[in-house]
């Protein structure tokens, strides 16, 4: 298979970083960038028959304890029973709260999670909320959303699930509203006769 170097114009299609297999969709005009990833700068023709996304793969367990405990750290900052996006922005912590049917993922101006990336596709994704559930769909995006490793057209989301959208990495975080329960003195306790 060619390899084509970052800065060259290799055409239209899907091309995969040969270091770590992260994947960019380019037009006619484009030239190739150098990895959002990794850096790299060789790339090779993506093919439909083999993964195209590099956390489809085995994530390593380092990584996967790190996600874990940042999630939880994300956790104990949520006071109020919701349902969250959170991802990381310049080493910061975002919380996105979910509160409207419709939640726009994209690089789009009008998006309400907005990526200023080009590995990002104007309208991507959204996030649909309904009494049945929360769902994401993929609103024709060129990279593809991607929810714990798989890619999907739409996806119902469960507390913890990790999206894909281009290289930033999002997790849904559903807290539950706890009720309380009554505890009665024995004053309030009725009597025997």
């Amino acid at each position: 298979m060619q390899a084509h170097t970052s800065g060259t114009l290799a055409g239209t299609g899907t091309f995969r970083c040969v270091e770590c297999d992260y994947v960019v969709s380019l037009a006619a005009a484009d030239s190739l960038p150098p990895c959002p990833s990794c850096g790299g700068a060789q790339y090779v023709r993506a093919s439909l028959f083999t993964s195209q996304n590099p956390s489809a793969d085995t994530v390593p367990e380092h990584m996967e304890r790190t996600a874990t405990a940042w999630l939880d750290g994300v956790r104990t900052r949520l006071d109020e029973a919701g349902q969250y996006l959170a991802y990381e922005e310049d080493g910061e912590a975002v919380v996105h709260e979910l509160t409207r049917e419709w939640t726009r993922i994209g690089r789009s101006l009008a998006a309400d999670v907005r990526f200023d990336d080009p590995t990002v596709s104007r309208r991507h994704a959204l996030v649909v909320r309904r009494a049945d559930g929360v769902r994401v769909l993929d609103d024709r995006s060129l990279n593809g959303v991607f929810v714990n490793g798989e890619r999907v057209e739409w996806h119902t989301l469960r507390d913890g699930d990790e999206l894909v959208v281009g290289r930033h990495h999002l997790y849904f975080v559903d807290v539950p509203a706890v009720s309380g329960t009554r505890e009665f003195s024995a004053v309030q306790q009725p009597q025997p006769a």
